[in-house]
């Protein structure tokens, strides 16, 4: 499961901890600990729970492609926890599981469209330090999903960033979400690929 965390994890207390904690059990099983980390600053994880909330109800991009671009971003920076959360919720929204497994190799997986594999290429451009981002990519995509999606997209993949970055730098890990449902393996991110987050 996981090790320990850079920044102790704090005990969920009060009532507000008892509902967190009832809630992210009925959800996931147990309390992920990127919340008791979270905990020990109340006002940054309401603000960071609130964000993604936000975030959820934005619909003008494919959910499926986000989820592509969410774990794109998740495997250049080498966030375990976000590609097993991203692999299990995936299968909990009904998304294309089969694809999504795929996600940490998919330059060499024949699995996805032209217009998947942009998304996750822009993924990781935005990610990069500094992005390399594209005008002819960013054209593509601008072609295929239109102004509004686009926008979306970019930010969905900017608060992605956010989270993974945070959660390696906190020292989150996976906490099996994908195994204890039965999903197969993720696909292993190939060792030839270039470029550093």
């Amino acid at each position: 499961m996981t090790g320990e965390t850079r920044i102790p994890k704090a005990e969920l207390t009060g009532l507000y901890g008892a509902l967190v904690t009832r809630m992210t059990r009925r959800m996931l099983g147990d309390v992920p600990d990127g919340v008791g980390v979270l905990w020990n600053n109340r006002k940054v994880m309401n603000f960071s729970v609130g964000m993604g909330r936000k975030a959820q109800k934005w619909d003008r991009c494919d959910a499926n492609l986000k989820s592509f671009a969410h774990m794109a971003v998740a495997s250049l920076v080498g966030c375990g926890f976000c590609l097993d959360y991203g692999y299990f919720e995936s299968r909990n929204k009904g998304l294309d599981v089969a694809k999504v497994r795929e996600v940490p190799r998919w330059r060499e997986s024949d699995v996805f469209s032209p217009l998947e594999r942009d998304i996750m290429d822009y993924a990781e451009a935005m990610t990069r330090t500094p992005p390399t981002v594209s005008d002819e990519l960013s054209a593509r995509l601008l072609d295929a999903l239109g102004a509004e999606a686009l926008v979306e997209l970019t930010m969905y993949i900017a608060l992605a960033n956010t989270a993974t970055r945070s959660n390696v730098a906190f020292g989150i890990e996976s906490q099996e979400y994908a195994s204890s449902c039965g999903l197969e393996p993720l696909a292993t991110r190939s060792a030839t690929r270039s470029g550093s987050a």
